[in-house]
């Protein structure tokens, strides 16, 4: 037996770093006589089997990479098969190019699992940059609001001392929103009819309407950021901002992880303070795209107040709730995991 045709050893000792959420780098241990004959590295890559999968992604098929053999570690990147925040399996075996063509191969190493992680700041800055061009222009409001039923005010009421309590961020939106499931908030909107200036009549979320005066939420004592930006296989996109009070933990949480939006000059919400003396600051909102604006502090009913809407309440099923992106959508997508 010469030495090509020696068995290679199995790889061991799999170790995953560096971890994004379209990329990571993978090394293993082999020994030095391994690493001096190996032409080519086989990485098998796929999906952790889960039972709450989302069915409005690509279906997921193991994938098998051929790399030349390069110095370890080596980079594994690709958003065609890495989403944010998902568990993979994955595992690797060293070859030999032989003059035929064929290869010599070692056995699969042990199956170690990994997971992607959320967007980076410069993956949110591409979707910003992408959400300007939605925007559109600016019109004038005056409130927040939020809609529920009438059991949700009742529950406020009687069992939290009329607080509205932040709860967790759902998965709705970009699966790689690095707030998902980890910021809490209370959920408001802001957008109006154009004809009235007035919010609309309607609401998916239920009869009864929470409304606040903007500037209770809106003004220099607190500091807006950009999260996400979305469709649900619709003409019309979603924009997610975080209002979060300067130096809160909401705030913390959001600095080192969302751009920050200039509350004066940016596309989707603003504040103008007044100019002379006895005006009232301006408020606008984005008039392209529907606004889910994130508070990460408690609200007590009696900042406002809670009235009938005087439309229909429409169908749950248009809520954003859970809601997964479109992953085809070429408006709202960025170049990396969906």
């Amino acid at each position: 037996m010469t030495d090509m045709d020696a068995p290679l050893s199995t790889p061991h000792n799999i170790q995953i770093c560096e971890v994004t959420c379209d990329s990571f780098r993978i090394v293993w241990d082999m020994p030095p006589e391994d690493t001096a004959r190996a032409t080519h590295f086989f990485i098998d890559l796929s999906r952790k089997e889960s039972s709450d999968s989302n069915r409005f992604k690509h279906r997921d098929v193991p994938t098998k990479l051929v790399a030349k053999a390069v110095p370890l570690p080596m980079a594994v990147r690709g958003h065609w098969f890495l989403s944010p925040r998902t568990e993979y399996c994955v595992a690797v075996q060293t070859a030999v190019r032989q003059p035929d063509g064929d290869y010599l191969v070692s056995e699969w190493s042990q199956v170690v699992e990994f997971c992607t992680g959320d967007y980076a700041m410069e993956h949110l800055q591409q979707l910003l940059d992408k959400a300007k061009g939605s925007a559109g222009r600016l019109l004038k409001f005056s409130v927040f609001y939020r809609n529920q039923h009438s059991d949700y005010f009742h529950h406020v009421r009687t069992e939290c001392g009329g607080v509205m309590r932040p709860s967790l961020k759902d998965n709705s939106g970009s699966h790689g929103s690095p707030i998902n499931g980890k910021l809490h908030g209370v959920f408001l909107s802001c957008n109006t009819e154009f004809d009235t200036g007035l919010p609309p009549k309607d609401s998916p979320y239920g009869p009864l309407r929470f409304q606040i005066p903007a500037g209770h939420l809106l003004n220099p004592d607190t500091c807006l950021y950009f999260a996400d930006f979305y469709c649900m296989y619709t003409a019309y996109h979603y924009v997610v901002l975080v209002l979060a009070p300067v130096g809160s933990e909401g705030d913390s949480f959001c600095r080192s992880r969302l751009p920050m939006l200039e509350l004066s000059s940016n596309p989707f919400l603003t504040y103008t303070a007044p100019q002379r003396p006895g005006e009232e600051p301006l408020f606008c909102h984005a008039s392209d795209v529907i606004l889910e604006v994130l508070f990460t502090e408690p609200l007590h009913l009696e900042q406002g107040a809670v009235e009938q809407i005087s439309g229909h309440h429409q169908l749950m099923s248009l809520t954003t709730a859970n809601a997964k992106k479109d992953p085809s959508c070429k408006v709202c997508n960025i170049s990396v995991g969906r």
